[in-house]
This record gives structure tokens, sequence and C-alpha cells, in this order.
């Protein structure tokens, strides 16, 4: 199965079979991808990182990918430098992508009562397929 794929199943069944967040849902498809174990601490530190937890602040598919970006150098020997520029350089190129990091330009309708459930479903699989890619060339 090509990563396209894999990333669209995983993100689907990561929504809605276990109701987990876009930074959870980021960080462990890009686990998945990539072959690397992920701690359950690292997993509860992204609970909240959906927009500040709903706040409609940075995104969590920026966040859970810096994380894991993060988690990426260190596995591959990067020094925090490096690590530290690769994060800024997908800052831009998320911005040039998507056009935004925060959740409020990314999500428009926020998050409301009466939302229907994993919004950002598509959006999800497309920002990590990005990340995907992003890594692909930096790394």
């Amino acid at each position: 199965m090509e990563k396209e794929e894999l990333i669209r199943q995983k993100v689907h069944e990561l929504y809605w079979q276990q109701d987990i967040n876009c930074a959870r849902t980021t960080l462990i498809c890009l686990a998945e991808c990539f072959e690397a174990t992920l701690q359950e601490q690292t997993l509860a530190a992204a609970i909240g990182l959906h927009g500040a937890g709903g706040y409609r602040a940075q995104c969590g598919l920026v966040e859970g990918s810096l994380m894991f970006i993060g988690i990426y150098g260190r596995m591959k020997g990067k020094t925090d430098r490096e690590t530290a520029r690769i994060c800024y350089e997908f800052a831009d190129c998320f911005i040039g992508k998507f056009g935004s990091l925060k959740c409020r330009d990314l999500r428009p309708g926020g998050f409301r009562e009466d939302d229907p459930p994993h919004a950002c479903e598509t959006l999800t699989q497309d920002a990590i397929m990005f990340t995907y890619d992003f890594i692909n060339i930096h790394f």
C-alpha cells in the first residue's frame, strides 16, 4: 500500500475509532511511516495540542509535525541547531502550502459544540502527507 493511502486510512481510523486529536494523530502516523517508536509520555504531552486545547491557536498538525521532526532529527543524529533550522523551514513551507500555522485560519469555524466530528480529517491527511514528503526531502 502506498504511503498516501496508508496515511488516509490511519487518520480515518485514529479519528473515528479512537477519537485521537490531530497532533497525536500526526505523531502516530509519522512514527509509523518512519518506523520510529513513540513513548507514551510523548503522546500524553500532545493531548492538548489541537489549537491549544481548542483555543484555535497554533494548529496541532503543525505542533505534531514539529515534535516528530525533533524526534526524527535525534534519530538521524542531527544537532539541536540543525533540527531547529529544519523546523523553521518546515513552518515556512507549511505556510506556503496551507496559508497559516493557526487553527483559527486553517479551521475557520473554530471549535463549537455543533461542529461535525473530525471536521479537519481531509486537512489532516493532506498535512501529514506534506510533512512526510518534507521529511524525506530534508533528512
